[in-house]
């Protein structure tokens, strides 16, 4: 059990605006990792392990991509009992994302609303950050690295961004993603679209299968997608991974949707929902997926999971793995052992 009880710290960073005690938390997590200190937040990892996409999870449960954008708090973060780590989007260049204020909380929601846009330091130093990681990897904790594209790069070159980034992340990642479904980057959902899926995701197993061949490594690719999709998107989606030889998919990121918000403080400003808002949209793509690409292709499910309960329901939805974030900010390192001991037990 962590040192100091969430409950104690969360009033003082609720206080605070969301984005500057997110980065305050970060902040502090890195300079602490891998000192005594992370005893004041460190909890033992529950042992469940589990084969999905040719690698051996520790446990189930992840940290979802955007809470470290800058992969620069692996082993902190790692402390707190996840089994993996994705941490991201990374771009090629850094850039400084949308104007704030970009992010806002929802309590009575239990939710968050971001529209950061891709807020990173670039490819070069996102890869150093990972490459400092050492402790959770030592542990067994596996590291997912989620790609994006330059929010100046015209949507039609994308695949180029996408390319730099793979080649970039690939000898650092347990697996990779491949973020098309953020909603704070000009038309990026557009390349979840038939054409533009299969020509992105052809470009990028082309050039995975060229670096796996050099390297003698396999590197498992998941894609992520949106939960603001209706059933023959979802078909066309999952033909088209299973098309293009992709390892498995996230399902989801945030939603544009507020049905769930309406008339809070804050639902009607721009970008995306998380957190338990998403939880039903995100089951039911899980089940769609499930159903379209059969037994064999690895889920990851995230979105709206608050207790262990939340965790095992997207496991009954059809998830092999499951992610958190905003959970996180509202329950505290404690869920990762709730989330974590509930999936033990299914």
């Amino acid at each position: 059990m962590a040192l100091v009880p969430y409950a104690l710290t969360r009033p003082f960073l609720f206080g605070m605006d969301p984005e500057h005690a997110h980065e305050l938390t970060l902040g502090a997590i890195a300079r602490l990792q891998n000192t005594p200190a992370q005893c004041l937040w460190a909890q033992a990892r529950i042992d469940d392990p589990v084969t999905v996409a040719g690698l051996k999870f520790r446990n189930r449960i992840g940290l979802a991509a955007g809470l470290d954008k800058n992969g620069r708090c692996i082993d902190g973060l790692g402390a707190m009992g996840f089994g993996f780590i994705e941490v991201g989007t990374v771009t090629p260049k850094g850039q400084p994302g949308n104007d704030k204020p970009r992010m806002f909380r929802l309590p009575q929601a239990e939710a968050l609303i971001n529209r950061l846009g891709f807020n990173n330091e670039g490819l070069d130093s996102f890869i150093a950050n990972v490459k400092r990681a050492h402790s959770f990897r030592a542990g067994g904790g596996l590291i997912g690295l989620n790609i994006g594209k330059n929010a100046a790069t015209p949507i039609e070159n994308a695949a180029d961004d996408y390319l730099i980034g793979l080649n970039g992340v690939f000898p650092h990642a347990d697996y990779i993603t491949v973020n098309i479904s953020s909603p704070n980057t000009k038309n990026l959902r557009a390349l979840q679209s038939d054409e533009a899926l299969d020509a992105l995701l052809s470009q990028l197993q082309t050039r995975k299968q060229q670096l796996e061949s050099a390297s003698g490594c396999k590197v498992p690719m998941f894609v992520k997608i949106a939960p603001d999709l209706d059933e023959a998107q979802v078909a066309v989606i999952a033909q088209t991974l299973q098309k293009n030889g992709i390892d498995g998919v996230i399902a989801t990121n945030t939603t544009i949707a507020r049905d769930a918000v309406k008339g809070m403080p804050h639902a009607e400003e721009t970008g995306g929902l998380s957190g338990r808002p998403v939880f039903e949209a995100s089951n039911r793509v899980i089940r769609l997926l499930r159903s379209a690409l059969g037994a064999g292709t690895p889920i990851i499910g995230v979105g709206g999971v608050l207790s262990g309960a939340d965790a095992r329901a997207k496991i009954q939805a059809g998830a092999d793995l499951v992610q958190i974030y905003t959970g996180l900010i509202y329950k505290g390192p404690a869920l990762v052992s709730e989330a974590a001991r509930a999936l033990a037990k299914v």
